[in-house]
């Protein structure tokens, strides 16, 4: 989700994500194998009054230009945290497909628009839509300027690093639908869960190191979070440290060694659920090269929450955060 090599990460992702609904398996339990669920059943909250659009809008799009959205009967969201959005703001009976990414149970008979997270430009003007909305690292350049080409409006919001994106970004999708109180509504609810869940997380406890691992042991990919990983936030916002970024990795994500973990130091580790089930569960990851001499390798401290929300910044940010409290301080709280 990070320029362009977080761009190639979720094009690995897609490759073991399913065009369905994901599984409800969005935490597990630590020093155990995974299998235990800490989460809600993988769906989105609307706000309980649909609102109604007003249009037409023009607004400012993040790759500078001017976009007139003057209808917003067939929305198409290029990732899954717009999707998210758009369902969420109450609008989810106006999406007609989705991106790989959208695994949650409302979008899963959507037709899917992109393959390998490469947008299919004769997919998305098939169906038709009047609002495409995407992501700085959407691509490619081609297909997304040929969607342009054939008068379709197209908002690109600027991607999510860190629990200070969530409000804006549902305010920018909010204000391109017409529905600017149901934005300021829905991130005012958004905050104040993730207010609430951050309360309740100890505070008599040292913050436990946490390093962040992207796992596809099907495509041999094995890498560690940086400081641009964009998991800081939310590993902060859980009263913890991101391992990684404070043992001095500049870059979003760096090939796993011994050495890089040593540094890091992890009392936990924190995983994608499909990434530690493609390295065959916690006995798979401790033994990579270096993760049984941590502490948190030789504890089986795992923390595993879903895929397709994780690092999402968007109105399941609470959740998110609370599976992750929950898998870290369980004993303690």
């Amino acid at each position: 989700m990070r320029t362009r090599v977080a761009g190639a990460l979720l094009a690995v992702l897609a490759l073991t994500v399913t065009t369905g609904c994901a599984s409800d398996d969005g935490g597990s339990a630590q020093r155990e194998p995974a299998g235990r669920s800490t989460t809600a059943a993988d769906r989105v909250e609307p706000l309980a009054d649909t609102p109604v659009p007003q249009l037409p809008v023009t607004v400012r799009s993040s790759d500078g230009r001017k976009v007139t959205v003057r209808d917003a009967e067939r929305i198409v969201p290029l990732s899954g945290s717009l999707s998210e959005i758009v369902f969420t703001l109450g609008l989810g009976d106006r999406v007609v497909a989705r991106d790989i990414t959208a695994t949650f149970a409302q979008a899963e008979k959507l037709p899917v628009v992109t393959r390998n997270h490469d947008v299919s430009a004769e997919s998305v003007l098939s169906l038709k839509p009047d609002l495409v909305l995407a992501e700085t690292t959407t691509g490619p350049d081609e297909a997304m300027d040929q969607i342009r080409d054939a008068g379709v409006p197209v908002l690109v919001v600027d991607p999510a690093k860190g629990l200070e994106d969530v409000g804006p970004r549902i305010g920018t999708v909010a204000r391109a639908l017409g529905v600017p109180a149901a934005g300021e509504k829905l991130t005012k609810r958004s905050e104040d869960r993730i207010a609430a869940v951050r309360k309740d997380i100890p505070k008599k406890t040292d913050k436990p190191r946490v390093a962040f691992l992207y796992l596809r042991g099907t495509a041999s990919v094995y890498l560690i979070g940086g400081k641009d990983s964009g998991a800081t936030s939310l590993l902060e916002a859980a009263g913890a440290v991101d391992g990684g970024a404070e043992s001095g990795l500049e870059k979003d994500f760096t090939t796993i060694t011994t050495e890089a973990l040593a540094k890091a130091a992890p009392d936990a580790i924190l995983v994608m659920s499909k990434g530690l089930e493609s390295v065959g569960g916690i006995d798979g990851l401790v033994k990579i090269p270096g993760v049984a001499q941590t502490p948190a390798g030789m504890e089986r401290r795992v923390v595993s929450i879903e895929d397709g929300v994780l690092l999402n910044y968007g109105p399941r940010t609470d959740e998110v955060l609370k599976s992750l409290v929950d898998q870290l301080y369980g004993d303690a709280k």
